[in-house]
């Protein structure tokens, strides 16, 4: 019997945990660059890129090419018991790229969350302290312990009670929903008047473009402020750059834009080309805080993900993808801004570099948490793919691949127009 979506749903749902969702009921047989094919047979255009992982396309050659080199040699020995050139070759690479001028060192895993979870371990052992201040709306992680850094509730952590302590809300400015830096900035001097003092706060940890939170970009004058604030009190400034980072905003890491550099900085996502590969880097000084043992995973920079990630600088390199992640960026934004002014129901059009994404109300200003699910139903119905998310599930986001064909971008944004008018 050959395969179907609606049969492989049915086996889905049969086999797999409930708490596993699929945003979209396609499975996917083969893919390239910004192109997927379903078990059907029906292509479409990627404009979610396995949400900000495939920032050089799905299987790259250049990728494609490094991973069948690394698997004649050896796939696996685990770093901590023998080691291998490519882990510190990417370490070393990862070093240069990361913001400030101090030292730095780095450490390599699997997951976005293990990457979180190690820069709050490095934090706490530097510092000697266990609080940790995060945002309303950031998102960190699916583990027990980023679940706590994570501040949206539904559909992350509900049903499984209260997480962790030691973890306090701070609010994250964003002016459109009425919180300007200042209040973001008392927010934390309230959580230093009733919660914690500053001398109890290991590390403050904040995406600089919030992701899964709506794609709101942090202001460089409330980075400034953090720095000061972070500097002040001894604090380790960690910034979450799982989404961010491997040139998504148009700079490999998003903090070359805020005018400040953080302590330590979480990568993952794209850095390998979709293999699992994440990582910390961050000032030497601070990195070495743990003892050797302190650090590590069975999987963490496997041989294969960093063969791959090195071809993913190369080809970063190579393409120039920095500058076409820029270039894309000007172009959907300007796109999106002319859909805006044809569609009242788009509020705001925002993002950095090809981290873009559209913001969508209602006739009475209120979030529409409706909208979204019905556009991008519709146009997976005309062949695209586009992601939602928001603290109120009413922005639509784009997270295409750097190496897309202009021709295919165009494509899928006169698509998304088209959906635009059918649900007017």
């Amino acid at each position: 019997m050959s395969k179907t979506n609606e049969s492989l749903i049915e086996r889905k749902k049969q086999a797999v945990a409930a708490g596993v969702g699929m945003l979209h009921p396609v499975f996917v047989e083969r893919a390239e660059n910004a192109t997927v094919v379903d078990v059907e047979g029906r292509e479409y255009i990627d404009f979610a890129g396995g949400i900000a992982v495939l920032n050089t396309g799905h299987l790259h050659p250049k990728v494609k090419a490094a991973v069948a080199e690394q698997l004649e040699k050896l796939s696996h020995t685990c770093f901590m018991v023998m080691g291998y050139e490519p882990y510190v070759a990417v370490c070393e690479k990862i070093n240069a790229l990361a913001p400030g001028k101090e030292a730095k060192k780095t450490a390599l895993f699997t997951s976005g969350a293990e990457a979180v979870e190690n820069a709050i371990k490095v934090a706490r052992a530097h510092t000697g302290r266990t609080g940790v201040i995060a945002f309303g709306a950031g998102y960190h992680g699916r583990t027990l312990a980023t679940l706590a850094l994570t501040g949206k509730i539904a559909p992350y952590s509900t049903g499984m009670g209260l997480m962790s302590g030691d973890v306090y809300r701070a609010l994250y400015p964003c002016p459109l929903h009425g919180v300007s830096t200042e209040d973001a900035l008392a927010s934390i001097e309230r959580i230093f008047k009733f919660d914690a003092e500053p001398k109890d706060i290991a590390a403050i940890v904040l995406e600089p473009v919030q992701g899964e939170g709506g794609f709101y970009v942090a202001p460089k004058e409330f980075m400034a402020a953090l720095r000061a604030l972070c500097d002040q009190h001894g604090i380790v400034l960690i910034a979450d750059e799982v989404q961010t980072g491997a040139g998504r905003t148009g700079t490999f890491f998003a903090m070359e834009q805020m005018g400040v550099s953080a302590d330590i900085t979480t990568f993952a996502k794209s850095i390998a080309g979709g293999f699992p590969l994440s990582g910390i880097v961050g000032k030497a000084h601070i990195m070495d805080s743990i003892a050797p043992g302190g650090l590590g995973g069975t999987y963490g920079g496997s041989p294969i993900a960093c063969a791959a990630a090195l071809a993913v600088l190369d080809v970063f390199e190579e393409e120039q993808l920095l500058e076409r992640s820029r270039q894309l960026g000007e172009k959907m934004t300007t796109y999106l801004q002319a859909l805006a002014k044809d569609f009242k129901g788009i509020g705001d059009v925002r993002g950095l570099g090809a981290m873009v994404a559209m913001e969508l109300f209602k006739s009475d200003g209120k979030p529409d948490s409706e909208l979204p699910g019905k556009l991008l139903a519709k146009a997976r119905e005309k062949g695209l793919i586009l992601l939602s998310c928001g603290l109120y599930g009413n922005v639509v986001r784009i997270l295409v691949p750097l190496t897309v064909p202009d021709a295919q971008l165009d494509k899928g944004l006169a698509i998304l127009r088209e959906c635009m008018e059918e649900l007017a």
